[in-house]
């Protein structure tokens, strides 16, 4: 039995490149976002992206991960602030997501740079998102506050 099954849907109208749709999640948290083909590679003028959205899911998988990590590591977190830059480009003529670069800056008591390092790129790996993206090339840069 899956752990958690969660679902969104998206009502898409017209073509490629003129048409627009709007994404909503299932939970309601997430309401009725634009979205269009112009706000994946042009300008996103208040419309989301597929790509923002994995982005929003790799960075808050990514703090969830890394907390869990320090907290089993006996350094429980006071505060992460991750973010995440995720990168549409062309792969064998397809636009492919290609890199996901997760940023974070924490505040952990008891542990240094190097370990707090350690613990990221961990995290970075192995998070159920970042399992998802085999084959995008992922990459972490940690501070330690």
């Amino acid at each position: 039995m899956a752990m958690a099954e969660r679902n969104a849907t998206t009502q898409w109208d017209g073509d490629l490149a003129h048409g627009n749709g709007h994404i909503r999640g299932g939970s309601g948290a997430i309401g009725d976002l634009p979205v269009t083909w112009a706000s994946r590679t042009e300008r996103s003028d208040g419309k989301t992206s597929p790509e923002e959205l994995i982005a929003a899911a790799h960075a808050s998988c990514f703090s969830m991960a890394l907390s869990h990590t320090l907290t089993q590591g006996g350094n429980p977190p006071e505060h992460l602030e991750v973010s995440a830059n995720v990168t549409l480009d062309q792969r064998e003529g397809n636009p492919t997501v290609t890199t996901s670069e997760l940023t974070v800056t924490g505040r952990v008591p008891g542990i240094d740079q190097a370990a707090f390092a350690q613990a990221a790129n961990d995290a970075g790996q192995n998070c159920p998102v970042s399992r998802a993206l085999a084959g995008v090339e992922i990459s972490v840069n940690a501070t330690l506050q």
